[in-house]
């Protein structure tokens, strides 16, 4: 790794502490023994840095990162802010240093949602080291979300919503609320350009508007009628990123934060016993998934902690999910009960017979944006 100096130099001085104060939750503390969002966030990033760049559970390497792998390292990375882990940030920097170089092909071409959200990784190592390099790489992928429509993977409907100003790669999938807003978010982070929070903040009210049904959940997509749990999850964690950045002023704040806190609601009927939630949300023959349980409670501890959420009602929720999450995680840090890779399907079983997966990214991934967000 190159001994830049701008690096060292943050992790010298320690990374910058949160800007939005957040209030303290009794329920956010005095965990179990070994159960602690420090003690699980550090296990999980601690195993991403020795885990090889996956592909989904393939036994052969991956051709380019795949976006599980991005959003697990994305959250390595708000862990390592929040637990003000030099030791981490310079790991996962470390880490990313190849694509500079020798493995710079396996940086993905920002032609799809799924991989353009692969910019949330320099954006993010950008904002803890101010390092140039990072912002111009995932600044980059950010504004060719907005570009016009080129490559392969264009289709005729890329041009209409592209005239509409929306990405030309929206498919009306609610994984892609994550996947885009993360991205723009960041790059609003990162610039301060007013721009990308527009982008982003308009693509969500569409979705919200086309996807929402009046049990507050959604669709996998309009033409596919389950309440698939990770999908909702995608959906969830969208929202959930997009409001820490919106100004109370924002045109589109109020109708983002109206949905997204009747998804919260919503959730709080299907919540199970244990305090997971299913492969299949309202579907009780259905089984308990790690990663959709993982994003709810990343939303819900981020609600409470900002007050967009009653501390009351949701704080004994997010404990309960958080801790029913940690029984899924075994002594090599990896996550049990996690839905395998899911493209939309007009199928009930196709649903409910997805593998469960243990170590599978999408399931780390959201066990580290939660524990950044009780640590926040």
């Amino acid at each position: 790794m190159k001994k830049n100096i701008g690096l060292w130099m943050m992790l010298l001085i320690g990374t910058s502490i949160s800007a939005q104060a957040q209030k303290a939750v009794k329920e956010f503390e005095n965990w179990p023994k070994g159960t602690s969002p420090a003690e699980i966030g550090k296990r999980v990033a601690d195993r991403f840095i020795v885990t090889p760049h996956t592909n989904f559970g393939r036994p052969t390497p991956p051709k380019v990162i795949t976006y599980a792998e991005t959003c697990a390292w994305y959250g390595a990375l708000k862990f390592a802010k929040e637990s003000n882990s030099n030791e981490l940030l310079w790991q996962l920097a470390k880490r990313f240093e190849p694509f500079f170089g020798e493995k710079a092909s396996m940086i993905p071409v920002p032609d799809h949602v799924d991989y353009c959200v692969f910019g949330t990784v320099p954006l993010e190592l950008y904002k803890q080291t101010k390092e140039k390099r990072y912002l111009e790489m995932g600044q980059s992928i950010a504004d060719k979300q907005w570009g016009p429509p080129e490559g392969k993977r264009v289709v005729p409907e890329s041009h209409v919503f592209y005239s509409k100003g929306l990405t030309w790669q929206t498919r009306m999938w609610i994984d892609d609320m994550f996947m885009i807003n993360a991205l723009q978010t960041q790059a609003y982070r990162a610039t301060g350009e007013k721009k990308y929070l527009d982008r982003a903040a308009k693509e969500m009210v569409v979705y919200l508007d086309s996807l929402q049904k009046t049990n507050g959940l959604f669709y996998h997509a309009p033409d596919v009628p389950f309440f698939w749990g990770r999908g909702n999850g995608w959906m969830a964690a969208g929202m959930t990123e997009i409001l820490t950045a919106l100004p109370k002023n924002h045109p589109e704040r109020t109708r983002i934060l109206k949905g997204y806190e009747t998804m919260m609601a919503s959730l709080l009927k299907y919540q199970t016993n244990s305090g997971m939630w299913r492969q299949l949300i309202d579907v009780p023959a259905s089984w308990e998934e790690s990663s959709g349980t993982a994003m709810f409670a990343y939303a819900m501890v981020t609600g409470v902690k900002n007050g967009w959420l009653s501390q009351k009602t949701y704080a004994p929720a997010a404990r309960k999910a958080w801790l029913a999450l940690v029984s899924k995680i075994d002594a090599n840090a990896e996550v049990s009960d996690v839905c395998e890779g899911t493209n939309k399907k007009n199928d009930l079983q196709y649903y409910l017979d997805r593998k469960r997966i243990t170590g599978d990214m999408h399931g780390q991934a959201p066990i580290l944006w939660t524990a950044a967000a009780f640590l926040q």
